[in-house]
């Protein structure tokens, strides 16, 4: 795997003002997968601390330490890491730029959100985001990210003929506001099929089906696909069977690999859970990258009888 490349806006800012951030990390493979983790950022810039609110700096609805849960993973895989470094406070890079709503009709975040996951402001009062700041936000923080996943799975298609993108997310089990009761620990979306073909969606069913799920010393791991989480929109942007590119998102519940999802510290109790975690987050990859590698072999050998055949 080739070194982590962090990228920062291009756009200058004031002498007055510290320098930006870098919007993302990433990490480049040589397999046919692409882990993309747009939450697991919680910095915010300095120049827009004074209008968040105390709390809201603390970017509690991030999805917490994503990345090192799945750097290991990515790197025995030999997939491409890419992650952001920005919170979604800022911007939230899995919601479409227009703003539009993912799931009408749902209570949901939008892509500047002005209310954290519990509904409390996320902004002093009066200082929330303008359109035409949102437009600039989009323009220095969502479209590098975006820019940067679309070379990174055209680079890996033209090296494999076809990629998987796995979007990491994670959430904490119970936020009323957004979903009732507490959520299974798997939440798999495939956006109702149409991110990945049918081969890819049973081989993560017989995954699930097949293993004994760890319990981190609770009750047995639930599972569930095209449940609450169908796909954001990354992976329905980008997730398109037909021109060889296959996206599947895990919402995974933050209680499957931290010690307290309540304080999400990165300690050794939770690098004990998240180690727990990783096989089988490995072997469910696995199973989809090798649903994919027998896919694209058979579609070969056909293509090569038929070719004996003229």
């Amino acid at each position: 795997m080739s070194p982590a490349r962090a990228h920062a806006p291009s756009q200058k800012t004031p002498t007055s003002q510290p320098p930006e951030p870098a919007v993302y990390e990433l990490t480049c493979g040589a397999s046919p997968l692409v882990i993309s983790a747009p939450h697991t950022g919680h910095l915010i810039p300095s120049h827009l601390h004074e209008r968040f609110t105390h709390e809201a700096l603390k970017s509690e609805d991030s999805d917490w330490f994503i990345k090192e849960l799945y750097a290991p993973i990515a790197e025995r895989l030999g997939g491409s890491l890419l992650s952001a470094r920005l919170s979604r406070y800022v911007v939230d890079l899995n919601r479409p730029a227009s703003d539009e709503s993912l799931y009408p009709g749902q209570r949901t975040t939008s892509l500047c959100p002005t209310e954290s996951f519990e509904g409390t402001p996320l902004y002093q009062e009066g200082c929330e985001p303008t359109d035409e700041e949102r437009a600039v936000r989009v323009q220095r923080y969502w479209r590098p990210y975006h820019e940067a996943l679309r070379a990174e799975l055209e680079r890996v298609k033209a090296q494999h003929g076809y990629v998987l993108l796995w979007e990491a997310h994670s959430i904490k089990s119970e936020v009323p506001l957004l979903f009732e009761g507490r959520l299974p620990e798997i939440n798999l979306g495939t956006f109702e099929g149409r991110s990945c073909p049918l081969e890819v969606a049973q081989a993560l069913e017989g995954a699930c089906a097949a293993w004994p799920l760890p319990n981190q010393g609770g009750p047995a791991w639930r599972w569930v696909l095209n449940g609450r989480f169908k796909g954001g929109y990354i992976t329905r942007h980008f997730g398109n069977p037909t021109q060889h590119t296959h996206a599947v998102q895990l919402e995974l519940s933050q209680r499957a690999y931290l010690a307290d999802e309540g304080e999400p510290l990165w300690d050794k109790r939770s690098e004990a859970h998240a180690e727990q975690a990783r096989p089988w987050l490995e072997g469910l990859i696995s199973a989809a990258l090798g649903a994919l590698s027998e896919r694209y072999q058979q579609g070969h050998q056909q293509g090569h009888q038929q070719g004996q055949s003229v």
